[in-house]
């Protein structure tokens, strides 16, 4: 039952899936792909997390479940109506999803399945006008920043890569300096390099496609880290 958002449906196909299988997803609990929602109480919220879904590597929505695991059911199709509405009003481009529904002790549980996507960078239209493109670490949703940007817009195949020695300076400084350091966000690269923001935030993003660093994220922001072995 794949539908993109937009669909002309309201009423959902009564087809179950296997209560075992939705006891066995809840005892994962909340991690990187999977979120727990009681209800939908804003489209702009749960649009953050559809986002963030698609930009990373996709993900589940459980609504009718509290974050502890408890089930507690909802109004399947009202709560499909919010999330359909969220992924078509709010994220540019909408966001394409899929749907379980489960039942468990005469309680609905709606299952929403957000894959990796093809069409990234989504983005959030945020209430002031902005538009702002989210990712997904652990169980939380972050703002991407423009290295990530770049990244998620560069989708060509070609991972090859290239020789360090034949990397400029700036280039290998920021490799040296990661091979010594845990951690470089891209303004101390900047200015470390002596290089514009705009080409500091390029050559990490062309860093995070060869898979020579990875990113994570955090309250303070955005780091990037040398991947423990490149060459895996």
């Amino acid at each position: 039952m794949d539908y993109s958002s937009g669909a002309e449906h309201r009423n959902l196909e009564r087809a179950f899936g296997d209560p075992d299988e939705l006891h066995q997803l809840i005892r994962e609990g909340e991690h990187q792909e999977q979120d727990f929602k009681f209800r939908i109480d804003s489209n702009l919220k749960i649009a953050r997390t559809l986002v963030a879904f698609a930009n990373t590597d996709g993900g589940r929505l459980l609504i009718g479940v509290k974050d502890n695991g408890k089930i507690t059911g909802v109004d399947a199709e009202e709560e499909y109506f919010m999330i359909e509405g969220a992924a078509d009003v709010y994220c540019e481009p909408p966001v394409k999803f899929d749907y379980e529904l489960f039942e468990v002790d005469e309680k609905l549980v709606l299952l929403i399945d957000v894959p990796p996507s093809a069409e990234r960078p989504h983005r959030v239209k945020e209430k002031d006008g902005r538009k702002l493109a989210y990712i997904r670490q652990a169980d939380e949703n972050f703002v991407a920043n423009k290295v990530i940007i770049r990244y998620l817009q560069d989708r060509k195949p070609d991972t090859e890569r290239k020789n360090l020695v034949a990397y400029g300076p700036a280039e290998r400084l920021l490799f040296d300096y990661l091979s010594e350091h845990e951690e470089i966000s891209v303004s101390k690269f900047s200015r470390m390099a002596k290089i514009p923001l705009f080409r500091a935030e390029k050559i990490l993003a062309l860093f995070l496609k060869w898979e020579v660093i990875i990113y994570y994220a955090n309250d303070k922001g955005i780091r990037f880290r040398l991947k423990e072995d490149p060459t895996d």
